[in-house]
C-alpha cells in the first residue's frame, strides 16, 4: 500500500475528504470546524483536501454558522439534507468523498470530544493500512456510553464470530478505494456503519490498526441520542447484523460501482 503516498515537485498530492456530521451543534461546531480546518492547512496533507461538514436538518443554527464560516475557507465543504440520523448521514459524506476521488477518508464527530492533534500520527501511517481507527481507551463520555459500547462488543461477537478492539469509534483514517470495495455491504440508511466497516474489515483480515485516542467529554450542546433511542438501534442493528453475516459471507470482494 505504499504507493499511495503521491508527491509531485516535493509537495504532497494525497486527497483526503474530512467527513464530519452535524446535527443541533451550534455551540460546537465554530469551534471543531476551525480546529481541523488547520489540520487541512499543513504541508503535508494534499491540496485537493477537503473538510465535508454535513448538517443533518439543524433545528438551530448550525447551517448558518457553516455558511459563514466558507469565507476564508475554501477547503471547507458545508452542506445541508433532511435530517435522517447519525449513520445516513456519514454514509451521505462517504459516499460524496468517493464521488469525489479522495484517496483517504477521515471521519469525525462535531461534539469536539476528539483531539485534531492526534490526526498527525494516523496521517502518517495511511499508506500501511486499510484504515487506521481509534481506541477509546480512556473515555470521558460516562457510563452509559462505556456500558452500551460493551455490549456492542458482546452483540458482534456473537453475530459476526470476530472481536473487535472498538468498533464504534468517530476517529478513523480509511484508504478510499479500500472503503469503496466494502461499501455493497452496508445498507443504505444503516445506523451503524462505522460498526459495520469495523466488523467487515476484521472479517476480511483487511489491514487495521488501533491507536489510543483521547475521548473527552461532549464539548457542547446536548446529546441528541439517549439511551432509550440507543437500544431501539441497538435492536434493529442486532437483527441486521445476521442478516448482513450472511451476505458478506456469501459475496465476493468486488468493488461497489454505485458508490
Amino acid at each position: 500500500m505504499g504507493e499511495r503516498v503521491k508527491k509531485k515537485d516535493g509537495k504532497q498530492t494525497d486527497k483526503v475528504y474530512m467527513v464530519i456530521p452535524a446535527y443541533n451543534e451550534a455551540e460546537n461546531i465554530y469551534t471543531v470546524v476551525d480546529e481541523w480546518y488547520r489540520i487541512l492547512e499543513k504541508e503535508d496533507i494534499g491540496e485537493g483536501s477537503r473538510l465535508l461538514v454535513i448538517d443533518d436538518g439543524s433545528k438551530d443554527e448550525t447551517f448558518q454558522i457553516l455558511n459563514g464560516m466558507k469565507e476564508g475557507r475554501p477547503k471547507l465543504l458545508a452542506v445541508t439534507k433532511p435530517n435522517s440520523g447519525h449513520g445516513a448521514t456519514l454514509l451521505y459524506g462517504y459516499r460524496y468523498a468517493l464521488k469525489e476521488g479522495a484517496d483517504y477518508i477521515f471521519q469525525t464527530d462535531s461534539d469536539g470530544q476528539t483531539r485534531p492533534e492526534e490526526f498527525r500520527g494516523f496521517w502518517k501511517l495511511r499508506a500501511n493500512y486499510d484504515m487506521v481507527i481509534g481506541n477509546r481507551s480512556k473515555r470521558q463520555d460516562g457510563w452509559t456510553r462505556i456500558f452500551v459500547t460493551k455490549v456492542l462488543k458482546l452483540a458482534i461477537r456473537v453475530c459476526f464470530g470476530v472481536k473487535v478492539t472498538d468498533a464504534n469509534t468517530p476517529f478513523r483514517l480509511m484508504d478510499a478505494k479500500a472503503l469503496k470495495k466494502q461499501m455493497k455491504y452496508i445498507p443504505k440508511e444503516f445506523n451503524l456503519p462505522n460498526v459495520l466497516i469495523a466488523v467487515i474489515y476484521e472479517k476480511k483480515k483487511m489491514k487495521t490498526k488501533y491507536i489510543p485516542i483521547t475521548f473527552r467529554a461532549r464539548q457542547g450542546g446536548v446529546n441528541s441520542i439517549n439511551l432509550k433511542k440507543i437500544c431501539g438501534i441497538g435492536a434493529k442493528a442486532f437483527r441486521d447484523f445476521i442478516v448482513i453475516n450472511r451476505v458478506i459471507g456469501n459475496a465476493k470482494d468486488e468493488e461497489c460501482n454505485e458508490c
